[in-house]
């Protein structure tokens, strides 16, 4: 089946799914961005729990694979009593996932800090959470603006998970599966879902590095 073929029959499929994903990348992202922020916390914690908590967190969900997560949180939690909809169990795989790598990427931005600057905190008085919040957590967020631009298409790519569960509508990768059942996309099928990725991705790569150049700390 030519692409033209295809786009006519699945049109409406493809923009559907498209618009699924995007929407499941960005609550994705916003999610994992603010329990990346809280990991990170904890690891620069000066009570020890808190810095054991937030390490065994990273190395436990960056070394798990996506597809192993998603099991897990759509047949493992039922039996506990909790059952999610299978598009919030992609979610929260994706969440899991991408906020485990953002801590590590805030962490690089932290070690951007000087140290003096920290230490002159200190000595004016300033308590560890107002050192963070006023100085350590501004800086690394402005470092790690393309880390997190890569860190949004890795996200993006993840909710990919989506394709293993019954979705309503399909994410990108899912409504490949979907039309290939009924006609014979065969290649073209992926090809058409592959430029949503890229061209997401492209548009996504223009932005952060407008925003690193805006807010970039010159040193």
């Amino acid at each position: 089946m030519s692409l033209s073929e295809l786009w006519s029959l699945y049109g409406q499929n493809y923009i559907d799914a498209l618009l699924a994903t995007w929407g499941m990348t960005l609550e994705s992202f916003a999610i994992a961005m603010v329990l990346a922020v809280a990991v990170t916390v904890m690891r620069v914690s000066p009570l020890k729990p808190l810095r054991v908590f937030g390490d065994l967190y990273v190395q436990v969900f960056r070394n798990i694979p996506g597809i192993a997560l998603l099991i897990i949180v759509v047949y493992a939690l039922p039996p506990l009593k909790v059952v999610l909809p299978y598009r919030t169990c992609v979610i929260v795989a994706t969440v899991l996932l991408g906020s485990a790598f953002g801590s590590e990427n805030f962490m690089s931005g932290i070690n951007t800090v000087g140290v003096g600057q920290v230490e002159a905190a200190r000595s004016l008085g300033m308590s560890f959470s107002r050192i963070l919040a006023k100085i350590v957590i501004p800086q690394a967020l402005r470092s790690s603006v393309l880390p997190m631009t890569n860190l949004f298409i890795a996200v993006m790519l993840t909710t990919a998970l989506g394709s293993q569960v019954p979705l309503q509508p399909q994410e990108l990768t899912g409504v490949v599966s979907y039309i290939n059942t009924r006609s014979l996309g065969g290649v073209a099928a992926f090809f058409i879902s592959a430029l949503g990725y890229l061209g997401t991705a492209f548009v996504v790569c223009h932005i952060g590095n407008y925003i690193d150049k805006k807010v970039r700390i010159l040193r």
